[in-house]
C-alpha cells in the first residue's frame, strides 16, 4: 500500500434554507385612560425572536410582534398605543441535525393598522421567518505520496489539481453599544411628552482587523413630541450620528473575507433634563447584533489520479466538495421616482420619510445575479389643514439591479445583505414629492465543487498478459475532451513521454490533431 500525505481543511457549508409566512391578526381595546381614535397616523414593528429549539428536522420558532400606533385623537392632538402579539411557529427542515448551526432572521413584509372603531384597532401583520442551516465538517484530502518503501523502483505518475477553497475561519455573534446624547435646538420647544421614536441603521460597514472588527456607519434618530406651553405644539427631531468602534475577536485576522450581518436589538430613547432642569436632552441607547462569519481563502493542490508503469495500481476514490467564492462585492442601486401624495389637501413640509427594503426575487442568470425588489418608503408630511394638520403616506419604488459574478449557476449559493443607504424625500410642487434613494446590497457568492481524491492505493506486481494488448507504438487521433493525462494513462506511456516524441511544448491540442504514442515500461 502506498503512504497518502492528507491535508485537514475546516469546512463550513449552507446546508439547507428554508422561508416561511406567517400572519397575524389580532383586535386591540385602546386602554380607559387613552383617548378615542379620530384618525391612525403611523404604524410601526420589531419582531423578537427567542432562542430557537432543534427537534428532529423541525425548528421551532417562539416570539412575539412589538408593534406601535400614531393616531390622532378625537379631541386633536397625538397619542401612542402599543402592544405585543406573541406566536409559535414549527417550521420543517429536512436534513436538520442538532450539531448543526441554524441562525432565524425575519422580515416584517406588511403591517396594517386600521380602526374598528375609535376604542378598537385591528392589527395585521405578514412576516417572513427565514431559517439557514449551516454544518461544520472537517474534511480530509490527499495531497502527496509519502515515502515510497516498496523494493525495486516503482514508477509512479501523480496527476495534481489546484484549487482555490474558502475555509470558515471564525463563526460567531456579539454586540455592540452605542451611547449618545442629542441636545435641542433653540428654535426648539423643551419636551413635554415624547409620542414617537423610529432608531434605524444607514450605510453601515464592517472589516476585519487583527484580533478585532471594525464596525462604522450612522444611527438614524426620529422623535416626535409634544412642546411644553399652553398650545403644547407637536414638534420632530431628526438626527444622523455617525459612529465608528471597534469589537474585540480573538482569531480575525485583516485578510480574512467577512460575511457580517449587523442588526439593531435594542433602541432605547429617554429624555432627560438639561443644565437648566429643561427637557432638551435626548439619551440615545443602541445595541447593535454582530452575526460574524469570517472565511480565508486557501490554495489546495489535490491528489486526485495516480498511475504506474511498472506496477498496477488499485486505486479507492472519494468525493470532497468544497466551496469556492465566487463575488465578493458591494452594489448599489440609485433609484430616483417622483411621485403624487394625493392627499386633496396642500403638502407644506416633509416631516420624515424612512425607507426598508423588500426583495421579491433573486435569481443566478448567466455571469449575473439579477435581483428585483422594492423600496417601501413611508413619508409623514405637514398639511394646511388645522384639524389633520400631521399626515403619513406610503409609497412603493420597485427595482431591478444586476451584478456581474463570473461562473454563477443555479447551484451557486448567495449571502445577501440589503439595506437603504440614502434617502432623501422633497417638494417639487402641489403635492408632489421627489424621492431619492440608494439601496446597498451586499454580496457574498460562493460556488459547491466537487472534487475526486484518492482515499487509498495498493500496488501489486505489473500484469504482462494486460500490456501485451497495448501496441508498442500507435499513431492516436485527438478527440473533443481528451487530456494528455487520460491518453498517457491509457496507452501506458507519460505526458513527458507524450510532449517529448511529438515535439509538444504545451498540454493544450486540438481535436482531429494526431499524437505518436510510445508504450513504456520502466525498469524497475
Amino acid at each position: 500500500m502506498l503512504e497518502l500525505m492528507k491535508q485537514n481543511i475546516h469546512m463550513n457549508r449552507w446546508k439547507n434554507q428554508v422561508n416561511t409566512q406567517i400572519t397575524l391578526d389580532d383586535d386591540f381595546i385602546v386602554p380607559d385612560t387613552m383617548s378615542d381614535i379620530a384618525q391612525v397616523i403611523l404604524d410601526a414593528g420589531e419582531i423578537q425572536l427567542e432562542p430557537v429549539k432543534i427537534q428532529s428536522e423541525k425548528v421551532q420558532v417562539h416570539g412575539k410582534l412589538d408593534f406601535h400606533v400614531l393616531y390622532r385623537k378625537e379631541e386633536g392632538g397625538l397619542q401612542t398605543l402599543g402592544g405585543l402579539i406573541p406566536f409559535e411557529e414549527t417550521i420543517n427542515v429536512p436534513g436538520l441535525q442538532e450539531k448543526d448551526y441554524v441562525s432565524v432572521s425575519w422580515k416584517l413584509e406588511d403591517l396594517d393598522a386600521g380602526m374598528i372603531n375609535s376604542r378598537k384597532l385591528s392589527i395585521k401583520a405578514i412576516v417572513t421567518l427565514e431559517v439557514k442551516v449551516e454544518t461544520l465538517f472537517d474534511t480530509e484530502a490527499a495531497v502527496s505520496l509519502g515515502e515510497i518503501r516498496e523494493e525495486g523502483n516503482p514508477r509512479i505518475e501523480q496527476r495534481r489539481e489546484k484549487l482555490d477553497v474558502a475555509a470558515i475561519a471564525l463563526r460567531r455573534k456579539d454586540t455592540y453599544r452605542l451611547k449618545e446624547e442629542v441636545t435641542l435646538s433653540g428654535s426648539k420647544p423643551a419636551i413635554d411628552r415624547v409620542l414617537w421614536t423610529e432608531m434605524r441603521l444607514g450605510g453601515t460597514t464592517t472589516r476585519p482587523l487583527d484580533g478585532k472588527i471594525h464596525l462604522e456607519g450612522t444611527l438614524m434618530v426620529f422623535v416626535i413630541y409634544e412642546g411644553e406651553g399652553e398650545s403644547g405644539p407637536v414638534q420632530w427631531l431628526e438626527e444622523s450620528i455617525p459612529f465608528s468602534g471597534e469589537i474585540e475577536m480573538q482569531g480575525a485576522v485583516e485578510e480574512m473575507i467577512p460575511a457580517i450581518e449587523v442588526r439593531l436589538i435594542h433602541r432605547g430613547i429617554e429624555e432627560k433634563p438639561d443644565y437648566d432642569g429643561e427637557m432638551r436632552e435626548l439619551d440615545i441607547d443602541a445595541v447593535m447584533e454582530l452575526d460574524v462569519r469570517l472565511y480565508e481563502e486557501q490554495e489546495l493542490e489535490v491528489l486526485t489520479d495516480l498511475y504506474s508503469t511498472n506496477r498496477e495500481l488499485t486505486l479507492e476514490t472519494g468525493e470532497v466538495c468544497f466551496d469556492q467564492i465566487l463575488a465578493r462585492n458591494i452594489g448599489r442601486c440609485k433609484i430616483a421616482e417622483k411621485t403624487e401624495l394625493g392627499s386633496g389637501q396642500r403638502v407644506l413640509q416633509i416631516c420624515h420619510s424612512s425607507g426598508m427594503v423588500k426583495l421579491d426575487e433573486v435569481e443566478a442568470r448567466d455571469n449575473n445575479l439579477a435581483i428585483d425588489g422594492v423600496l417601501e418608503v413611508k413619508l409623514l408630511y405637514l398639511t394646511d389643514n388645522d384639524d389633520r394638520p400631521v399626515q403619513s403616506a406610503t409609497e412603493l419604488f420597485p427595482f431591478h439591479y444586476e451584478a456581474e459574478v463570473p461562473g454563477i449557476n443555479s447551484e451557486s449559493i448567495w449571502y445577501l445583505d440589503s439595506s437603504v443607504e440614502q434617502l432623501t424625500a422633497v417638494m417639487v410642487g402641489g403635492d408632489m414629492v421627489e424621492v431619492k434613494a440608494v439601496v446597498a446590497l451586499d454580496m457574498l457568492v460562493f460556488q459547491p465543487i466537487c472534487q475526486q481524491v484518492i482515499l487509498r492505493a495498493d500496488t501489486a506486481p505489473l500484469d504482462t498478459a494486460k500490456l501485451q494488448q497495448i501496441p508498442g507504438i500507435v499513431g492516436y487521433l485527438i478527440q473533443e475532451g481528451d487530456t494528455l493525462w487520460d491518453i498517457a494513462k491509457r496507452f501506458h506511456t507519460t505526458v513527458d513521454n507524450i510532449m517529448t516524441t511529438n515535439g509538444l511544448v504545451s498540454e493544450t491540442m486540438h481535436p482531429g490533431n494526431c499524437l505518436i504514442l510510445v508504450k513504456e515500461i520502466a525498469e524497475e
